[in-house]
């Protein structure tokens, strides 16, 4: 029998765990993650601090006792030291205080990824809070119930920065978002999107602070201000929400990397070295966008690639299609998607791009009931005229919308195919003629 070891349980590392024990015959699976719990959605954890949802229950969906009853052997707590390569052994530290080397025939890393912290003073002060473990949430939580905490500072303006800047206004405290780029989201958005999710924060009452670079935490064991380099804001709490790196200290000497750090993958998963993969935050992912490798931390891709890590584990040769870095937001009420790439991103990649921006109802005028507007961008290369990304905004929930545009971006399909597709109308949903398409049509 096949041994795999696979390291971490989060979102990649349950999903190649699920998929190993489904195969026939089943390797032995022997699992090691250095946290308390297993497979905590951390996209709900806005959620759960706003009061959005009663409790933290739903936002895990495996245990320890599940993967077990399944036939792995899981050992929480346990944190891997060393990877041996070519003995194939993984040096580990136990929960109870012992150390063991584990054997394998097959490895699958799956760390993750961790907050990156700002190198300023007073980072180690009291109520100055990481959000990425469900344990930080609960902490979070159990210090919003001190009234004395009334003005929190959430430092970056990207998604779980906005997430949780809504979420601590539902709690009616004063916030101040803080980012050094002038405007939030633009890893995702273009400047129209990005303003448009700033009018609705601000709208609000969340603080805006862009084009501000954090300097300072001061206080006296526990925060009371903030210093950037355009001023200093009292503060009872402090978020660091400015971004996340690959969790890479195992083998990173001996593994091929990203410029990023990220362990460098096919798209079998697999790494440089042979029966070595690597899955989720800590590993690239292949962007048709780009048609490169890339590195996109999002759960969903996580998830496919633990997926396809396990099946060529076991011995099934299965590729990855590649991903388009779809995602979407949801910020009071407002709600804007994205996949591919940015203009502005773009040209940052030295793509040649064009642009078409078309903005109408959701349903024609005659609907009597409410009825947004949508907002809407399609990115293609100017000269393939291959669509390489789309961006959507409304508040009506227009979601599903974007999946066409990443498979249209998979598939490679021009802008001009999109001018004539076959788009069903019924007042119900849509216009006759519809935004998808007529913004096709008004491409140059």
């Amino acid at each position: 029998m096949s041994k795999v070891i696979v390291i971490g349980a989060n979102h990649a590392g349950t999903a190649a765990i699920n998929t190993l024990l489904s195969q026939d015959p089943k390797p032995q699976v022997v699992v090691f993650d250095k946290n308390s719990n297993i497979s905590f959605l951390g996209c709900g954890m806005a959620l759960w601090i706003g009061n959005q949802i009663s409790s933290s229950d739903g936002l895990f969906y495996s245990s320890k006792a599940l993967l077990e009853e399944k036939g792995a052997t899981v050992h929480m707590e346990a944190e891997v030291t060393a990877i041996d390569f070519k003995e194939k052994t993984v040096a580990v530290n136990l929960a109870d205080g012992s150390s063991v080397n584990e054997p394998y025939d097959k490895l699958i890393i799956a760390t993750g990824s961790a907050p990156i912290i700002p190198n300023v003073p007073g980072v180690d002060l009291e109520n100055v809070q990481l959000v990425k473990l469900f344990q930080n949430a609960q902490e979070v939580i159990e210090k919003l119930k001190n009234p004395e905490i009334q003005n929190i500072s959430v430092i970056g303006a990207g998604y779980i920065g906005v997430e949780l800047a809504e979420a601590f206004k539902l709690h009616g405290k004063n916030v101040s978002l803080f980012d050094v780029m002038p405007h939030c989201l633009s890893s995702y958005y273009d400047e129209p999107f990005s303003i448009a999710m700033d009018d609705v924060m601000r709208n609000r009452g969340i603080s805006l602070h862009y084009g501000e670079k954090l300097l300072e935490i001061q206080g006296n064991q526990k925060v009371q201000s903030i210093v950037t380099d355009k001023g200093e804001y009292p503060t009872d709490m402090v978020i660091l929400c400015v971004g996340f790196r690959p969790n890479i200290q195992l083998g990173n000497e001996k593994l091929a990397q990203f410029r990023n750090g990220a362990y460098l993958v096919n798209k079998r998963q697999e790494t440089s070295i042979m029966d070595v993969y690597a899955i989720g935050d800590c590993a690239t992912v292949y962007n048709n966008a780009t048609d490169s490798s890339d590195y996109i931390a999002l759960a969903t891709n996580a998830v496919r690639s633990g997926i396809v890590a396990a099946y060529n584990a076991c011995g099934v040769d299965v590729e990855s299609i590649g991903v388009q870095g779809s995602n979407g937001i949801c910020i009071f009420d407002y709600k804007m998607v994205s996949t591919g790439v940015s203009v502005a991103r773009a040209a940052n990649l030295n793509m040649d791009v064009a642009y078409v921006d078309f903005e109408d109802l959701q349903k024609p005028e005659f609907i009597e009931t409410e009825n947004p507007t949508v907002k809407l961008r399609i990115v293609y290369d100017k000269a393939s005229r291959v669509v390489v990304g789309a961006q959507m905004a409304s508040y009506y929930d227009m979601s599903m919308g974007i999946h066409m545009f990443s498979l249209a971006i998979q598939e490679k399909v021009t802008i001009d195919k999109l001018k004539l597709l076959d788009i069903f109308f019924l007042p119900h949903f849509n216009k006759p003629y519809n935004y998808l398409t007529m913004a096709a049509l008004n491409a140059q």
